[in-house]
């Protein structure tokens, strides 16, 4: 018989059987709280009947009282303090109730008043007792800890002991915590869950040698570039594989947990604290409006389709030359967001007919051209087609904005239109100064947001990096000094949805890029993050110059001050003064010579026109 009701007893769920457990001390408790009264002797026959006699009325209200403060809700694997603490209330107030509930039906009679606090002390240490118990037994806190990589945790703070418990809980045979280090030196020496803070960050290398570490996991969501580049290189000096947690933003939106470790990526190393943005007046610019993004199936154009689209605009437009990256970003669109008005138009920003119908057809408010062709070396040799996309395709596209009376226009632009040493920068300057030119002249708010490389990029370098790493290198850089400044695809395209909703007419924004960062460094981050050795596992090689290239790229010229604006990251470059009648004569010398048969085998006129309305790259 008692076989049949323990083996029903484990068919029920875990949750029924703590309820169980719990109302199965209660009486204990009541019982054994009459024993120590009565200094652990006999009790009395006339007090053990009367506590037999009210035994039901304190279980019913010890159990109400569970039930009031949700004492069974907590899951014991993973109880703490705030759950004892509940469960300490939950019993106390069980104790008040019981006592006023056996006032009321027995007047105390033959129920000593010190019971009542035996009774709550020997409960409460029993129902917290078994708690820890079973949490301590399930995250294995007595066992043997040989097993699993030995892993070293650089952070002692709410991360990393928070790190230290889950990954007991969910992979106690994978990993042997050893230590942590931290660079609070206040820290050292006292222990996270018995685990010693054995030293700072800086004396990681020494630990991972004494140790043998298997692993180090970076514990710091919060981390800067600086402080992550730091511990980076002594990982690399130590030669111990190294993960991180993901950073501060993707773990308060929930997309990740703190277990989700993940490979460093050449983010962490580059990446800039959090932007604070105005999505009040991002979201007042775009919602409710037709939106159209030329070149929207770019690595700029197509994250800006899904920034914009998650604002909610009454339509999105997008214009695309390439059949394939325009299939690709619809269907991302039309899965994502299935309530988006959304229409794809397939064609050139050259073709001015059909900029002009699709402007008069969607009479876009807010206009982002992100089409250019952008490959420096590439384009030196295409004088034509640089200029007749970058300059007459950006024409094309600002002007039809201006007649369909769109709200604003913005192009995007690049640092290498700062004194350019190449076809592509020349052009890109030119643009913008047809859109400082045609500004005044309008009611549309014509903006120009300039920004350098974008991580992640199609055709930029860190692609190619990893393509060469993995093919074993060697790594080509141009120049061992050559820097050049990055920001990441989604931070570029928050702040030029920012510049869109807050800049002026005529003005130039520019991208708070940081500190350049030098080509060779890159490389060799890269190769490390792969797990391999610069120079040894994979060469470096320095191929020199390649056509139009500069060492040092700018972000704005010399007499184009910056000041800062109510945001940070986007800054305001004074604007250049210039000839708005020249600029806008020699813009339609460009169009009515690029029209003339002989420019297809001979650019020597274009090159003229341009050198004459950029000077600045004649003389480079």
């Amino acid at each position: 018989m008692l076989d049949n009701f323990l083996k029903n007893i484990q068919t029920l769920p875990f949750r029924w059987r703590v309820v169980l457990l719990d109302t199965l001390l209660v009486p204990a408790a009541w019982l054994l709280g009459y024993w120590l009264r009565f200094n652990m002797a006999e009790v009395p026959a006339v007090f053990l009947a009367q506590a037999i006699n009210v035994l039901p009325y304190v279980v019913g209200v010890q159990l109400c009282s569970y039930a009031w403060f949700g004492v069974h809700r907590g899951e014991w694997r993973f109880v703490s303090l705030p759950d004892l603490s509940l469960l300490i209330k939950s019993v106390l107030f069980g104790v008040l109730m019981v006592a006023l509930a056996l006032f009321f039906v027995v007047r105390l009679e033959q129920i000593p008043r010190s019971v009542f606090v035996l009774y709550g002390m020997i409960l409460a240490a029993a129902m917290a007792s078994l708690r820890m118990g079973y949490r301590l037994l399930k995250d294995k806190h007595f066992a043997s800890r040989t097993v699993g990589k030995k892993v070293l945790i650089v952070g002692a703070g709410a991360a990393g002991e928070q790190l230290v418990r889950d990954l007991r809980r969910n992979f106690p045979e994978l990993y042997n915590i050893v230590a942590f280090v931290d660079d609070d030196e206040a820290k050292v020496g006292s222990d996270i869950h018995r685990i010693p803070i054995a030293n700072t960050i800086d004396g990681l290398g020494a630990l991972v040698e004494r140790w043998s570490i298997d692993l180090v996991l970076i514990a710091i969501p919060s981390a800067s570039d600086e402080e992550m580049q730091r511990i980076i290189d002594l990982c690399g000096q130590a030669d111990v594989a190294y993960r991180t947690l993901p950073g501060v933003h993707e773990l308060l939106t929930g997309k990740v947990g703190i277990t989700d470790m993940r490979d460093v990526r050449i983010e962490d190393l580059l990446g800039r604290d959090p932007v604070t943005l105005d999505w009040q007046s991002i979201s007042h610019n775009i919602e409710s409006k037709v939106v159209l993004i030329t070149g929207a199936g770019g690595s700029i154009g197509s994250e800006l389709c899904r920034q914009i689209a998650a604002v909610g605009p009454k339509e999105l437009v997008l214009y695309e030359q390439s059949e394939y990256n325009l299939y690709a970003i619809q269907e991302e669109l039309v899965e994502n967001f299935p309530e988006l008005e959304l229409h794809c138009v397939l064609g050139d920003i050259c073709d001015a007919a059909l900029v002009v119908h699709v402007f008069k057809k969607h009479t876009p408010g807010a206009v982002f051209h992100a089409a250019a062709y952008k490959h420096v070396p590439l384009l030196e040799g295409q004088v034509r087609e640089a200029v007749k996309n970058n300059i007459l395709g950006t024409r094309n596209i600002v002007n039809a904005a201006i007649s369909c009376n769109a709200e604003s226009f913005l192009l995007i632009s690049t640092d290498k239109a700062v004194n350019p040493s190449s076809l592509m920068g020349a052009c890109k300057r030119a643009a913008e100064m047809y859109c400082q030119a045609v500004a005044d002249k309008t009611k549309t708010r014509v903006l120009t947001v300039r920004f350098g490389n974008v991580l992640g990029s199609a055709g930029s370098v860190v692609p190619k990096f990893i393509k060469q790493i993995k093919k074993g290198g060697p790594v080509t850089v141009t120049d061992p000094e050559m820097t050049r400044y990055f920001m990441t695809i989604t931070e570029a395209c928050q702040l030029i949805l920012q510049a869109s909703a807050v800049g002026e007419d005529g003005r130039i924004y520019v991208l708070d890029m940081g500190e350049p960062v030098r080509m060779a460094y890159l490389a060799e981050q890269l190769i490390k993050l792969h797990g391999k050795t610069p120079g040894v596992d994979v060469e470096i090689t320095y191929t020199g110059l390649r056509p139009g290239e500069k060492l040092e790229e700018e972000l704005f010229y010399a007499d184009e001050q910056l000041t800062d604006t109510d945001f940070e990251k986007l800054l305001l470059a004074a604007s250049r003064n210039i000839n708005q009648d020249a600029v806008l004569e020699d813009i339609a010398n460009l169009v009515d010579q690029i029209c003339e048969a002989e420019l297809f085998v001979d650019s020597k006129d274009l090159r003229v026109v341009l050198n004459r309305l950029v000077p600045e790259y004649a003389s480079s």
